[in-house]
């Protein structure tokens, strides 16, 4: 099988001995490596090379038409990827050389022409010409990638000016590549640092001297040809030759504005609180800081005030969680408005703010502040046509006498605020170190309440309602007592309120209904005359979900009539959420629970809200009952009570019945049953029962209030 020549030829002369001579000169070299066309003109040639594919071109520089340059550009434009080899005479070597610029790969003189010579030409220049090919691909990959991509390349030579920008940096820079290339770097890629505003220096001739990569430092801004300012980030390198030698550079950066603006936004974010704006307790801590760093150097004294809103929770309740944000976000406002511009105002979390006052004199300095948020929170709050009354709490600790960091006066004045609310809100209280003493003792209380349970330390008293038309005992109160192991017996006073407020009241009040439902069972199994077991519920367990599933799945289980169960809920308690309650006490006296109104008169409730409210009875707070002697607007009070009361078709009940006079006062005014020492003090069940059999009431000399659940 003949074997196919590996490259084709196509000789351009219209001298048919020159022709003759390069066809000898071929075909005389004994080799196979190339099969040889012969045209005469330009024309006859652009013909071939339109119907085959031809490797060389070899051309006679002294065609008569079209002549020199002229006949190698119409050679390139028939076959661009033809390899071109020149016939020249000496004199138009010249033209030869300038014809290898314009695309040609080689060029030979007839007169020096020998058969290895013009072979080896001719190899060489094919081989050249797919080199070239290559290297053009090459380029032009890298020149796409280059455009392509999304970052801005910039390139300059050895002596820092511009060789090449992308699009990108064209875009980027506001320079074009054709207004760029040959300027120097700083001219056209302007680099500052945005808090300096110093020009950070040529980054790329940095790269080349040194011979290394290299980062712009953070914080770099590009101001493009218009003067726009865009956040950067690069990388920069050396670009070198075959040897090594750096010949220049190239930075490549993009733009990161929207990175850092985000980033800007995060750190906000993190900082600050998302309904009101204030700075959150990872700023606030910051901020406390540099109130004591300045106090510290001018010698002087800095404040925090630890506020939290009264009754914020009844208005979540009432009006919806909506409205109560609108109303922090309406605080959070008054209160920045309040403060002077070196102060600051954060929000601590829930309802909770915290003040940071600075260059204080002396700490009576911060009462101005205290009493003018006092006012300004308990203006009258207009969100949405209604018109919201709120009032805020304050404790307040000072730099340096209560607490040298921020930590410890942060945690100083929200015990300061717990004992301002303590004694009556709105109000305000500066820190006390005794403060601490019992606020660690309500905490070591508080974990020893959450074992007391499991370890059997509670007990039930009963203390007797004595009905006053028959001086019989109709029913008992029951009253928790804890005994601790090592304190020995914690007041209700002071064990109660840190259950309510640790939630620990859940289980402490279902374990008291429980062990009180069974005692009733008990004693009505027994014959006692006693109709009714009260047991006081407080507002954390009326508002759990669920407190009627609880309360119904006890009486189940202890057998006890519902009619003889009563639940003594404080006024204050029954006021909020007043629909809520309203409901829950419904399905309460359907299933014949009785409800009554405790420590009434201190809540202010209006008879409208009494009527809305399905209850049995009225129990007079002790309070006013202590107060009847000697007292005639208290008297007024009681009597006034026990007519509403009796108004409205409820029993009214007198706590903290102590003395004859007391006794004296009910009976005349027709009050129906009452409740108090004079009666006998609470005590076990074992010793209640005991009661039932007396001839006689005995009375107790000594008062003392009781808490009761």
């Amino acid at each position: 099988m003949e074997k196919r020549p590996a490259k084709t030829i196509l000789l351009i002369e219209d001298d048919p001995d020159e022709a003759r001579l390069i066809r000898e000169m071929i075909n005389g070299s004994g080799s196979q490596v190339f099969e040889l066309t012969h045209v005469e003109s330009m024309r006859d040639a652009k013909k071939y090379l339109a119907s085959q594919s031809v490797d060389i071109a070899l051309l006679d520089l002294g065609l008569a038409d079209p002549h020199g340059l002229e006949a190698v550009r119409e050679v390139r434009a028939a076959a661009p990827r033809v390899s071109i080899v020149l016939l020249s005479n000496a004199d138009d070597e010249p033209i030869a050389v300038q014809a290898i610029k314009e695309g040609a790969q080689d060029y030979l003189i007839k007169s020096q022409i020998e058969p290895r010579v013009l072979t080896r030409a001719l190899l060489n220049s094919a081989e050249r010409k797919k080199i070239e090919e290559l290297q053009f691909v090459e380029k032009e990959r890298a020149q796409v990638t280059l455009e392509c991509i999304g970052d801005a390349v910039v390139c300059t030579d050895e002596s820092g000016k511009i060789t090449f920008l992308n699009r990108v940096a064209e875009s980027m820079t506001g320079w074009s590549m054709k207004d760029a290339v040959g300027k120097v770097m700083t001219e056209c890629v302007r680099i500052v640092d945005i808090v300096t505003r110093r020009a950070i220096l040529d980054p790329m001739a940095k790269a080349a001297s040194q011979n290394r990569m290299g980062n712009l430092p953070l914080n770099s801004v590009l101001i493009r040809r218009d003067g726009h300012e865009v956040f950067i980030e690069d990388s920069v390198a050396p670009i070198h030759d075959r040897e090594g030698v750096v010949t220049g550079a190239v930075i490549v950066f993009r733009d990161v504005s929207a990175t850092r603006t985000f980033e800007k936004e995060l750190t906000h974010s993190a900082q600050h609180d998302f309904l009101t704006g204030l700075p959150n307790r990872m700023l606030l801590t910051d901020r406390v800081r540099q109130a004591i760093s300045l106090a510290r150097r001018q010698r002087g004294l800095a404040a925090v005030l630890f506020l939290d809103l009264d009754g914020f929770k009844h208005i979540n309740d009432s009006l919806g969680h909506f409205i109560g944000d609108k109303v922090l976000q309406s605080v959070a406002k008054r209160l920045l408005e309040c403060v002077r511009s070196p102060d600051s105002v954060s929000r601590h979390g829930g309802d909770e703010f915290i003040v940071v006052l600075q260059e204080l004199k002396r700490p009576e300095d911060a009462i101005t502040a205290v009493q003018r948020l006092l006012k300004t929170v308990a203006d009258v709050h207009s969100i949405d046509q209604h018109k919201i009354y709120v009032t805020t709490s304050i404790g307040v600790s000072v730099y340096p006498g209560d607490g040298k960091d921020a930590e410890t006066l942060i945690k100083n004045a929200d015990t300061a605020m717990y004992h301002a609310k303590k004694n009556g809100r709105p109000n305000y209280e500066f820190f006390k170190p005794e403060m601490m003493v019992e606020a660690v003792e309500c905490q070591s209380i508080e974990q020893d309440l959450r074992h007391a349970l499991d370890r059997k330390e509670f007990t039930l008293h009963y203390q007797p309602k004595i009905d006053l038309k028959t001086w019989s005992i109709v029913g008992a109160e029951a009253l928790s007592r804890w005994s601790h192991p090592t304190r020995g017996p914690v007041p209700p006073a002071q064990f109660i309120p840190i259950a309510e407020e640790s939630g620990l009241i859940l289980s402490i009040g279902a374990w008291v209904l429980h062990e009180a439902c069974t005692q009733a069972r008990a004693w009505a199994d027994a014959g006692m005359p006693a109709r009714t077991m009260a047991v006081n519920i407080s507002e954390v367990q009326l508002q759990d979900d669920h407190f009627l599933d609880g309360l119904f799945e006890t009486l189940n289980a202890t057998g006890l009539d519902p009619g003889s169960l009563e639940l003594d809920i404080t006024e204050s308690a029954l006021r909020k959420r007043l629909q809520q309650t309203a409901s829950i006490l419904k399905v309460l006296r359907d299933r014949g629970v009785k409800v009554s109104a405790d420590n009434f008169g201190t809540g202010y409730s209006s008879l409208t809200t009494l009527r809305e409210l399905p209850l049995d009875a009225l129990k007079i707070d002790r309070r006013f009952i202590s107060r009847i002697a000697g007292n005639p607007d208290e008297t007024t009070k009681v009597s006034t009570i026990i007519e509403m009361g009796q108004n409205l078709n409820l029993r009214v009940i007198a706590e903290g019945v102590e003395t004859t006079k007391d006794l004296e006062f009910l009976w005349t005014h027709h009050c129906d049953e009452a409740m108090g020492y004079y009666f006998g003090q609470p005590v076990p069940s074992g010793q209640f029962g005991e009661m039932f059999r007396a001839p006689t009431f005995l009375g107790a000399s000594n008062s003392s209030e009781e808490v009761a659940i």
